[in-house]
Parts: C-alpha cells; sequence; structure tokens
C-alpha cells in the first residue's frame, strides 16, 4: 500500500471529522469565487452606472475574505493536527520515518484541498446566477442574470486557495520534527493553561465592558470625554470593549461558576458538579478563542445590521427628503405618463436671514400654497396668521441645529414670529433646503423676487427612473431633483454592501461557529474515559445528555451572547448618530444570525453524543 493509499483510506475512515471543515471550507471557495466572478462578470460591467462601484466592493470583500479564510484554514488544521498526534506517534512507534510521515499528511490535505476546490468552483459557478440575481435585486436593477464561466474567477481562485492548502500541508512537518514521541502520545492530555479567577482581574472586566459601554453611548457632539480623546475614542472603546470581554471568560465567568461549584445544594444535584467543572476547564482554557469569537461575532451583527438598516429605511429616508417625486426650478416640461397623480406649479421666494449673528438662507411660501400640496401629499393642514411663521426644517438634528421657535425673524420690512417648528419639508429639500411658511399677505410684502418651481408627484416613483432620464434630458443642465434617481442611487450603494456583508457575515458565522465545533469535537474523544465510568456507576444516558447539552449550549451561547450585547450597544449608538430607527432590521439580522449558529450548536451537540457512542459504552 503506499502512502498515497494510506491517505485516501485516512480520509475516508475520518470523513466525519473532516466534514464541518470540508464544509466550512468548501461554503469560503464558493463565495470567495461567486465574488470574483462578479468582478470580471459581464452582466456587471454591462450595468455602466454601477459596475466600477460592484467591482470595487467585490474586489476590496475578497482580499478581507481570503485573509479571514486563510486563517481560519490555518487554525482548523492546527485542531486536527492536534487530534491525529497520537495516531502520528504511532507511525513513528512502528517505524515509519518521518518524512514518509510528512508527506501522507501533505497527500491527505492537498487532496482534500484538490477535492473542495474543484467541488466549490463547480458550485459557485451553478449558484454564480442565483448569487448575481440576488445582487441586482438588492441594488434595485432591472438586469437578467446569466451563468458566467469566468476564467480569470478560476485560475485567481486556484491560486490563491492552493497557496493557503500548501501552508497547512506544511504545518504538519512541524508536529512531526518539533515533537518527541512521549509527548504525541499524550497530546491529548495536554490543555491549556489554567489561570486562576482574582478579584482585580474580575473587576477590571467589569469596569471596562461598563466603560465601553457607557462611552460608545456618549453623545458624540456633546460629551466631554469624547472631546478630550478626540479621534482615539473608538480605539478607545475598542480595547476596553475587548479586553473586558477576555477577562469576562479569564476570570469573571470562572469567578461565577466557581461560585457555582461550591455552592453545595446545586452543585450536588444531578450532574451539575460535573458539568461545572468541565466549563470551568473549557471557559479557562479557550479564553481567547471565545474573546475572538465573540469580537468577530460583535462586529459581523454591527457591520451587517448597520448596513441593513441604513437599506431597510432607504425608502423612507428619501421620501422625508423628497417627498415629491420630481422638482425643479424653471418652466413647466412634458411628461407622457398615466402614474402622473399631480402636476403643480409653485412660486416660492428665497432671502437670507441674519439670526444671532448668522447668515441663513430661507425658502419662503404663503400658507395657502402649503395647504395646496399638503392635500396632494396627505399631510396635515396648517394655519398660519399674519405675523406668524412655520419653519420646516428635513436636516434638522438637536445635536447641530437650532429650534427658532419663539423667535422674531425679520426679512426686511416683514417681522414674524416663529409659531412652531417641524423637521419635515413640503418641498424637495436638496433645491429649498429648509421651508419657512408665512400668511398671504406676509408673503406679498417680502420685498423678494419670485421663481417658479415645478412639482410633480407620481405613483410607484420608485420605478419612474425612465421618466427621471427622459425630464433630465428636457432640462438639459438644469437641476432635476429627482426621488427615483436618489432612490435608485442609494439602492445600488446599499444593496451592493448588504450583499457583501450579508456572505462575509455568513463566511465569518460558520467559520466561527465551526471553530467552536472543532474544539468540542476534540473534547469530546478527551471525555470519553469521564463519561464511560459515569455509565458504569448507574448514571443514565438521559442524564449524561442533559449535561452535555448544558456544557455545549454554554460554550456555544457565551460568545454570541456577547457579541450581541456588544453590537446591540454599537448599532444603539450608531442610530443615535444617523438619527434613524434600525431596531426592526437589527433585530431581523440577529435573528438570522442567532439561528444559524443554533443550528451549528444543534449539530455539535448531536456530533459530540454519537462521537462518545452511547450504545457501546459497556
Amino acid at each position: 500500500m503506499t502512502l498515497f493509499d494510506l491517505a485516501l483510506k485516512n480520509m475516508r475512515r475520518n470523513m466525519r471529522s473532516y466534514a464541518l471543515y470540508f464544509g466550512s471550507v468548501l461554503f469560503s471557495i464558493v463565495i470567495y469565487f461567486t465574488f470574483v466572478t462578479l468582478k470580471y462578470s459581464d452582466d456587471i460591467s454591462a450595468l455602466a452606472d454601477s459596475s466600477l462601484k460592484v467591482q470595487g466592493i467585490m474586489s476590496a470583500s475578497s482580499v478581507v475574505l481570503l485573509i479571514f479564510v486563510a486563517m481560519f484554514i490555518i487554525y482548523a488544521n492546527s485542531f486536527f493536527i492536534k487530534k491525529r498526534k497520537k495516531e502520528i506517534g504511532l507511525y513513528s512507534l512502528l517505524g515509519v520515518r518521518k518524512k514518509q510521515i510528512g508527506f501522507l499528511l501533505f497527500f491527505e490535505n492537498i487532496v482534500l484541498g484538490i477535492l473542495s476546490l474543484a467541488i466549490g468552483i463547480m458550485l459557485g459557478f451553478l449558484l454564480s446566477k442565483g448569487l448575481l440575481t440576488i445582487l441586482v435585486r438588492l441594488m434595485g436593477l432591472d438586469a437578467v442574470a446569466s451563468f458566467t464561466l469566468s476564467s480569470e474567477a478560476m485560475l485567481n481562485t486556484t491560486v490563491v486557495f492552493m497557496i493557503v492548502f500548501l501552508f497547512t500541508s506544511l504545518q504538519g512537518y512541524r508536529v512531526i520534527y518539533q515533537f518527541k514521541l512521549i509527548e504525541l502520545f499524550y497530546a491529548d492530555k495536554k490543555g491549556e493553561s489554567l489561570p486562576r479567577a482574582k478579584w482585580l482581574a474580575t473587576i477590571a472586566g467589569i469596569t471596562l465592558l461598563i466603560f465601553g459601554y457607557w462611552l460608545a453611548l456618549q453623545d458624540l457632539m456633546t460629551s466631554k470625554m469624547w472631546a478630550m480623546l478626540g479621534i482615539a475614542t473608538p480605539i478607545v472603546i475598542i480595547i476596553a470593549t475587548v479586553a473586558g470581554t477576555y477577562l469576562l471568560f479569564h476570570s469573571v465567568l470562572v469567578f461565577v461558576l466557581t461560585k457555582l461549584k461550591n455552592n453545595e445544594r446545586w452543585a450536588w444535584r444531578g450532574l451539575n458538579l460535573l458539568s461545572v467543572s468541565q466549563l470551568l476547564y473549557r471557559i479557562r482554557g479557550n479564553a481567547k478563542t471565545l474573546t475572538t469569537i465573540a469580537v468577530l461575532s460583535a462586529t459581523t451583527i454591527t457591520a451587517g445590521g448597520a448596513v441593513y438598516g441604513l437599506y431597510y429605511n432607504t425608502g423612507e429616508q428619501t421620501q422625508h427628503y423628497l417627498p415629491n417625486t420630481f422638482m425643479w426650478e424653471g418652466e413647466a416640461a412634458r411628461i407622457s405618463s398615466q402614474d402622473v397623480v399631480y402636476d403643480e406649479t409653485i412660486n416660492a421666494k428665497q432671502s437670507e436671514l441674519d439670526i444671532a449673528g448668522v447668515t441663513y438662507r430661507y425658502t419662503f411660501i404663503d400658507n395657502d400654497t402649503y395647504n395646496k400640496l399638503a392635500k396632494l401629499q396627505k399631510r396635515e393642514q396648517l394655519t398660519v396668521h399674519n405675523g406668524e411663521a412655520i419653519m420646516l426644517d428635513p436636516y434638522y438634528d438637536e445635536r447641530f441645529s437650532t429650534n427658532f421657535t419663539g423667535q422674531q425673524l425679520t426679512i426686511g420690512k416683514v417681522v414674524v414670529k416663529v409659531k412652531s417648528f417641524r423637521t419635515e419639508s413640503i418641498l424637495n429639500a436638496d433645491i429649498v433646503a429648509q421651508v419657512i411658511v408665512v400668511s398671504a399677505r406676509d408673503y406679498q410684502a417680502l420685498e423678494v423676487n419670485d421663481s417658479a418651481y415645478q412639482l410633480i408627484g407620481m405613483s410607484d416613483e420608485k420605478k419612474q427612473v425612465a421618466t427621471s432620464n427622459d425630464l433630465q434630458q428636457q432640462l438639459g443642465d438644469s437641476y432635476l431633483s429627482s426621488f427615483p434617481a436618489s432612490y435608485k442611487a442609494s439602492m445600488e450603494s446599499l444593496g451592493s454592501l448588504l450583499f457583501v456583508g450579508s456572505f462575509l457575515g455568513l463566511v465569518f458565522l460558520v467559520a466561527t461557529g465551526s471553530i467552536i465545533y472543532f474544539k468540542i469535537m476534540t473534547e469530546a474523544e478527551e471525555d470519553r474515559g469521564k463519561y464511560e465510568i459515569l455509565h458504569k456507576i448507574g448514571v443514565g444516558h438521559k442524564e449524561m445528555s442533559k449535561t452535555i447539552r448544558m456544557q455545549i449550549g454554554f460554550i456555544f451561547a457565551a460568545p454570541l451572547v456577547m457579541g450581541i450585547l456588544h453590537s446591540a450597544f454599537a448599532l444603539s449608538a450608531f442610530s443615535g448618530l444617523m438619527g434613524t430607527n434600525i431596531i426592526v432590521p437589527v433585530i431581523i439580522w440577529m435573528g438570522v444570525y442567532v439561528g444559524i449558529y443554533a443550528v451549528i450548536g444543534c449539530q455539535a451537540h448531536k456530533q459530540f453524543s454519537h462521537n462518545l457512542q452511547w450504545r457501546q459504552i459497556k
């Protein structure tokens, strides 16, 4: 039997152990190949307005994905090498030379890599049309995706992943030549260091987390701490949160679990003592890994939740600033469409105001004009008496803007008092910005010339891009405020970012979940003897399954809960900064993330129980 035959036999024998690793690598290759394919896609290139933007995003994302996947593959491969140290030691004991053992591991990893590459590229080709269709739909584009097998994408994917697999294949040589025979046989007995939980570290961990959360929620414009730290504030928040997370797993949870272990009434109930003892070992030994997973989860949820929140509110935000489908200054233009709801010409005046030493430029309309438009837009009617004014400012933010309610405004010979202040607009804000509504008499008294504005409202305004293009051709160099054009631009930018963020997030999620899975599977082999002893002294399968479920659930839930908690504070700060409500999209995003994580956790419990082989324990 040749070494190559032995490598294939080992792979078939260990296929169950390799399954998740192979699946994670395969998934990563599919996504990477898809991103590179989209970069070279003729369908994307045909979208002249979006091609450069999408190709740039895909290029940057493929680099990020490659770095992360390479780190994940190297990390996962080290787990399998550790798991097989006893097997390697046995080969050495039987007289197999180290060079031959190295070639055996090299063949196994290269075969696995070539197999995953071949299947990954094939699946990527088959899925490219579907993924491109998702991208096109997210961007709100009217295009039909086609199957694309790009030779550039194939070459790119093959080269970069073969380099990664070559590097991981050489990892086996380090194990063979670095460790002595006795160390290889007892590799499964050697755990990570078990630091003690100390009061100082426990208090420091809690304090750092509270400080990081508190600083993240401080108002950017009014916080003295932000003013003192300046641009270094986000770095301080990240350092405090990461350090606090590490200390949480290293000491805080260890402290809590130790207290539970010392509580006799709780510890001696069922297998609680065994469960908490096992958790103590795993939390202590895996503090760095759990911290990394928690931080990656927080980053993924925060980035994805922020982009999805903006994408989810794109239509509402665009409508807020552009209440009319089209608006421009000047003469009317012809629109041949049955979707026109209203086509109005209004007069408005613009004047500069000096308020508290600051010069502002406002657009004035009379009360009748406002109410006419409000009726068409299904808004509340207003009543403005002589000497009164209502200010409309869709850009208003209490942190940056001034509320002029109750103040007197002097415009030439006209003096009005601001009756109320509204954070909305009846006109498109990119043309007129802030609007002041006054009575008909006060409007006529303004010593400023009128300007004519054309306002058009249409049904299905998101789909009126063709009409927008036709209007812009008629207007020439004149500026056209267009709801469909603005909405389309936002959808293209945020849609491509959401596509990238979603699939990168899935890769991160699968990879981090797999890392915990690998650790649990490794520890299952180490714990087999303990459960055999429990079975022999009369502990039933149901009780053992319960304690396994509790331990695995805790290991999976701890970094996930911390990641969600971190992202909740980060997204709360982001929502306040952007002035938009993203609760619904964030809950949806977190729900999907938790659901996928739960599937991996359930699979880990199932595999753990299978590895212990309850029916064979006698």
